[in-house]
């Protein structure tokens, strides 16, 4: 992978992808190029392009920034992590993700460009639909893979990328969600229930704390780790993430409560989740985690749910993507699932 060192270098939109450009930056001949929208990101845009190329891929995937100047300022930082991810820090995990061909992002973080391998047949979670307990296992495993290549590693704070968690940035965070929250009740208040609005209200009022009541154990969390973000084979196991924009270093298991709370239907994950975690527990064990008991990792899940609620109504009210009906059904059924789960776990109790 090679990373530029100016901004002539980024691909500001899909038909800046020219054979000329793309020989340049993989380093290998491209005599021909096409490129098909792929995806329906809600702050990127990605496409597969096919090469003609006699030493290179047949196909990979580029991703780039999407929407106006304003939306891209809003989600610029998300910009900056995922070129940082690919280039900085994938390198020293476990974790199953894409291979980055080629990485670059502007001064300014409003244009970026990633050359990623294509992962077909490999076709992404719907969240919507949710999934089963075995896709669920698969993806439980590999997150605690991604968790225990660098838990409690203080070197982590050394990267450009990644913010510490301050009293002043969560204030700021809460009171954003304060805001958000109040347009999302308004935007879906003939779908909500009055509890799911209570829930809604009462997990970002306790946000501002829930962020700042467990510093340790912390570790490379995804942040946005649910069905749409990460793509199932066909045939086999092993699933692939994607979408590294929200990575941060923080609790973990706000990525597994994420995870469950988000893409498991709400009985199937009543049923599972105790399951589910003590297999994510015993996997951080073999790749060697110590001093983290069973019962610890259970009572972190539970705190970790509200990352379901913060990140769904961030993502909505935020995202630079248009409005569509397939996108409410998404979130709709992200805060219902983790509403739910909040109420079970009495996750606000927890903090």
């Amino acid at each position: 992978m090679t990373s530029p060192t100016s901004d002539d270098r980024v691909a500001e939109r899909v038909s800046d992808l020219t054979p000329a450009w793309l020989s340049h930056a993989l380093g290998v001949e491209v005599r021909a190029v096409t490129a098909e929208p792929i995806g329906a990101g809600q702050t990127g845009a990605s496409y597969r392009l096919a090469l003609d190329t006699p030493t290179g891929p047949a196909t990979m995937v580029a991703k780039l920034a999407a929407g106006d100047d304003a939306s891209r300022r809003r989600v610029a930082a998300g910009y900056r992590s995922e070129v940082g991810f690919y280039t900085q820090l994938v390198a020293t995990l476990e974790v199953r993700t894409p291979a980055c061909r080629y990485g670059a992002i502007t001064g300014d973080a409003l244009d970026f460009t990633l050359l990623l391998d294509d992962l077909a047949p490999r076709v992404p979670g719907v969240q919507v639909d949710g999934c089963s307990v075995v896709q669920a296992q698969d993806a439980v495993r590999n997150l605690a893979g991604l968790h225990a290549s660098r838990w409690n590693d203080p070197t982590l704070f050394d990267l450009d990328f990644v913010a510490r968690t301050t009293e002043k940035r969560a204030q700021f965070l809460g009171d954003i969600l304060a805001v958000a929250t109040e347009e999302f009740v308004v935007r879906y208040a003939a779908e909500l229930t009055d509890s799911e609005v209570a829930t809604l209200r009462a997990s970002a009022a306790a946000i501002t704390r829930w962020q700042l009541s467990r510093p340790e154990p912390f570790a490379v969390v995804h942040g946005d780790y649910r069905l749409d973000n990460l793509m199932f084979h066909p045939r086999a196991r092993g699933v692939v993430a994607l979408d590294w924009q929200t990575v941060t270093v923080g609790l973990p298991t706000r990525d597994l409560a994420y995870f469950l709370g988000t893409s498991l239907a709400t009985e199937m994950r009543r049923e599972a989740e105790a399951h589910l975690v003590d297999a994510y527990h015993r996997e951080l064990v073999g790749h060697g985690v110590e001093d983290y008991d069973a019962v610890r990792c259970f009572d972190d899940y539970r705190l970790g749910q509200l990352q379901g609620p913060m990140i769904t109504v961030l993502g909505c009210i935020y995202a630079p993507a248009a409005r569509s009906v397939e996108a409410d059904r998404m979130f709709l059924a992200m805060i219902r699932r983790s509403c739910a789960a909040i109420r079970d776990l009495d996750s606000i109790g927890a903090i």
